[in-house]
This record gives C-alpha cells, sequence and structure tokens, in this order.
C-alpha cells in the first residue's frame, strides 16, 4: 500500500486548489523541488505531480519545475496535466519520469492510451476525474456522460500501469474518500486503482489498511499532509505494518 504525496503546480509553485477551483489556490512552498526533496527525507518513497495549468492549457506548462523535481528527488515520479501526444509522453518519459497519467485524452482518444501502454510498458496511468459520478476533462473544467466504471473497462488488458481515481467533490476539501465508488471502481477492474481526493486524517490511513481495501495500489494526499493533519512517519508506520 502506498501513499503518494502531492505536488500540484501552478505558476511554478507547490499549491492545493479547492474542488479543482484554480481561483481557490493556497501556496504551500515556492519551491517544488524542495518539496519533493522533503517528502522523500520523511520517508516516501513515490511522488505524484500535477501540472494545473498544463490541464487546462492542454499542454506542459510547468515543465522547468516537473524538471527541478526530478533532479531534487530520487523516488520515482508520476505526472499529470496537459499530456496529450505520444511524443509528449515520449518526451516526458525520457527525462525520467517513472509514468505519465492521461486523462482528457484517455476520453477523447482510449486509442492514443492504448498505442502508449504498447509502446511505453509500465509507464501509462489512466487519470480518472469524476464529478457527480460522472468523468470531467480539460482539468476538471468540462463534465462528459461517461462513467467511471465505464472508462475504466476501455483500457481492461491494453497495459495501463493504474488507474488513478480522483472524487472532484471531495478534492482539497478534506472531507475524506470516497470509499463507496473507489472500492466497487476497484473491484470491476483488473487494473490497479489509486485512490484520490479527500484523504483527511490518520482514520482514512488506518481505513487504507483494512483487508477490503488491500485491492487498492495506494493513496495520494495533499492537503493534509501540508496541514500537519497527517504525520508522515505515523501513516507510514501503519501502512507498513
Amino acid at each position: 500500500m502506498i501513499l503518494f504525496p502531492a505536488i500540484d503546480l501552478k505558476d511554478g509553485q507547490c499549491v492545493r486548489l479547492k474542488l479543482g477551483d484554480m481561483e481557490q489556490a493556497t501556496v504551500y512552498n515556492p519551491d517544488p523541488a524542495a518539496q519533493a526533496k522533503a517528502f522523500e527525507d520523511q520517508g516516501f518513497e513515490w511522488l505524484h505531480v500535477v501540472d494545473l495549468n498544463g490541464a487546462f492549457a492542454g499542454e506542459s506548462v510547468n515543465g522547468a519545475a516537473v524538471e527541478a523535481i526530478l533532479k531534487a528527488t530520487k523516488n520515482p515520479v508520476q505526472l499529470g496535466g496537459g499530456i496529450r501526444t505520444l511524443a509528449h509522453i515520449e518526451s516526458w518519459l525520457t527525462k525520467g519520469l517513472a509514468r505519465v497519467i492521461l486523462g482528457t485524452v484517455a476520453v477523447r482518444d482510449p486509442a492514443l492510451v492504448i498505442e502508449a501502454c504498447r509502446q511505453f510498458p509500465g509507464k501509462v496511468a489512466v487519470g480518472i476525474d469524476a464529478k457527480g459520478g460522472k468523468v470531467a476533462v480539460e482539468g476538471w473544467a468540462e463534465a462528459s456522460e461517461l462513467g467511471i466504471v465505464e472508462l475504466a473497462r476501455r483500457f481492461e488488458g491494453a497495459g495501463v500501469a493504474t488507474i488513478i481515481y480522483t472524487d472532484i467533490d471531495r478534492d482539497g476539501i478534506l472531507a475524506g474518500i470516497n470509499w463507496n465508488s473507489t472500492l466497487e471502481l476497484a473491484r470491476s477492474t483488473s487494473i490497479p486503482v489509486i485512490a484520490s481526493g479527500g484523504l483527511a486524517s490518520l482514520d482514512d490511513i488506518r481505513r487504507l489498511a483494512e483487508p477490503d481495501a488491500n485491492i487498492l495500489e495506494g493513496a495520494i494526499s495533499g492537503r493534509a499532509l501540508y496541514d500537519g493533519r497527517i504525520d508522515p512517519g505515523e501513516a507510514l508506520r501503519i501502512l507498513r505494518g
């Protein structure tokens, strides 16, 4: 069970949004590379990074910050936000990313995702961001009519490394993970699932350690780590215990 600390990048800074709203951003660290190193020093073994500007623009915007993060930490890094082409995927993987996260393009062009999995085995994750039970795209700004499980099943057997499932209605407000929909998704696909959105306290960490949650690959934590609501050492001890 992996706990992925999150670095969300907006205008080159490490921020957290509330409910996916770019106008509700709190800056937690102006130096994302230093934050990446701090997470490594705390004992985390992976890093989850999102280029928020890129997600809206449809192309990388915070590339310099991401490259600085890759230089600052030995931990594997997964990156999402604005990655929409095979050339873009290859470019980032060449720079040292462990895997790319494809969100909007997974809805718009599933064939590209399948081809990316073929060309870069084990390096492609799919981000499923849901609002009101439906998949959202373009940096969460647009809703689709696509259901969560329906989208996941498009990629069954394609070689997707993991699905990162975010409940936008809980993201950044410390409301707790949507366990029902997250575990339902995990039971509906053979692709490993990472929970994201709402992880709020050590109670959520303990819930992650329950037997029925073992089906998950892990969970992503952002605001609760930055605010000190979750002690990194205690959280990692619970999950590794």
